[in-house]
């Protein structure tokens, strides 16, 4: 067992993630499938670390070693060799979790619980004295789920899992969603008692109700509301569904945090982005990755916008930014795409079909349409003109261009690097600049050459 804190705490979160996941078809393990641009693994992960203060326990199967290294770490990992049931996977996390006063158990392919209900559920569970405080769902659609018995009193009698259920409880809406919350005292000698179901041949958790009860303990309810924080992940279908909840609910709070967002529907903003306030998404817009944008803003539409830094008040249109910062101002597009690298300062104009890549462009630099401009440090207040092209590659290295404040860059001119403009310097339409140019010289021709520099 990988361990991280041997501590004895006051809560523990275990995280089951040990299913072969065959439903999904895929040769990735199931719970590293993308959702909202992390393995949605993170998403328990992250929610159970804000959850408590101690490192969850993520049970996993010893042959997923993709999982394994994709939590080394920020967790403690045990390890279900054999896949009999839930219940013997919470046993496996007995070493990890046995010093914990309340263990709360939650589903790996359930990604959308959020840290305030397993917060609830801890409070409820302490506040009752109840040996078992589980999540329950009142909803007309099971998806397989077990049904929650009551007796004459309204207490929870038992969770029957769907398999073993008479005609009449099929009929019963209220529904077990997979989350736990036990008393720690109690739990890892109750596990003990679970008997092997008889269709199934596997240890449920869910038994852990009844023997509570024969106990003499409680078990407490917590009915929940949001269908979609317990959308479990077992099939694509099932992750598509997850990924569109997930969006409404981040598009939701970026709503309510000052954004604009024109359709909400076709608006597609991955966990964990910031957004200022007053600024507008348009629709078909992408935001990935670790992308900060200040406020007041225009974004899209049909834009993407990855791992990129957006200062206040600029206006990307139609276009791509790709691991890039952009100070304020900066208008971009349509059709313009900035590969990794470029640093764009303030009051940029970037026109239609640009593209640019690590360069860093200075203020108020006019950068016109179909060009490119590539490993270049390119001053303030430059014209480059239409079709002009930095050659940055001789077909073994790359090398930069320079190009210094105020030049003048005439359309489709060709700058093949290593070479520099100096401040001023300007450039014939169609030039082919193989040689620097000095400060406030004239080159034109190819290749170009200087004919006038000012005086």
């Amino acid at each position: 067992m990988a361990s991280v804190s041997t501590a004895p705490t006051s809560a523990r979160v275990v995280i089951l993630a040990a299913g072969k996941g065959t439903r999904m078809k895929s040769r990735l393990a199931k719970v590293l499938h993308p959702l909202s641009g992390r393995p949605f693994i993170e998403h328990c992960l992250s929610q159970a670390q804000r959850a408590t203060d101690a490192p969850p326990v993520v049970v996993v199967h010893p042959d997923a070693v993709d999982v394994q290294r994709s939590l080394s770490g920020r967790c403690d990992i045990a390890f279900q060799t054999e896949q009999l049931g839930t219940g013997h996977a919470v046993r496996m996390a007995a070493a990890a979790a046995a010093g914990a006063s309340d263990v709360i158990v939650m589903y790996g392919d359930m990604p959308l619980i959020r840290a305030e209900t397993l917060r609830q559920m801890l409070q409820t569970r302490r506040a009752s004295g109840a040996a078992v405080a589980l999540a329950t769902l009142i909803t007309p659609n099971a998806r397989g789920f077990g049904r929650i018995t009551r007796d004459k009193n309204d207490a929870v009698r038992a969770i029957v899992e769907e398999v073993d259920c008479t005609p009449e409880q099929l009929a019963i809406q209220e529904v077990n969603v997979g989350l736990y919350c036990f008393d720690g005292a109690w739990l890892w000698d109750a596990l003990a008692r679970i008997r092997p179901n008889p269709h199934k041949h596997e240890y449920f958790l869910t038994d852990l109700a009844e023997i509570a009860i024969s106990d003499g303990r409680s078990v407490a309810a917590v009915v929940t509301h949001d269908q979609d924080e317990f959308i479990g992940i077992n099939t694509r279908v099932d992750l598509a569904d997850a990924e569109a909840a997930l969006r409404r609910r981040i598009n939701r709070e970026h709503m309510l945090n000052g954004v604009t967002l024109v359709d909400p529907a076709t608006t597609y903003i991955e966990v964990g982005i910031e957004i200022g306030m007053d600024t507008t998404i348009l629709p078909n817009t992408h935001l990935k990755g670790a992308t900060r944008i200040g406020a007041g803003c225009v974004i899209g539409p049909d834009s993407l916008l990855q791992d990129a830094v957006i200062g206040d008040e600029c206006h990307i249109e139609k276009s791509v930014v790709l691991e890039s910062t952009l100070d304020a101002h900066v208008h971009m597009g349509p059709f313009s795409r900035l590969r990794p690298g470029c640093r764009v300062h303030e009051s940029v104009h970037i026109g239609n079909f640009a593209e640019a890549k690590n360069s860093e462009i200075g203020a108020g630099t006019h950068i016109g349409h179909f060009s490119y401009m590539g490993d270049t440090d390119c001053g303030a207040g430059v014209n480059y003109g239409a079709g002009a092209i930095t050659c940055n590659y001789d077909g073994v290295d790359k090398h930069r261009t320079r190009i210094g404040a105020g030049a003048f860059v005439g359309s489709d001119t060709l700058l093949v690097a290593p070479v520099e403009m100096g401040e001023r310097a300007r450039t014939g339409a169609g030039s082919v600049v193989t040689k620097n140019v000095p400060a406030d010289a004239l080159a034109v021709g190819l290749p170009a050459r200087v004919i006038r520099r000012k005086q």
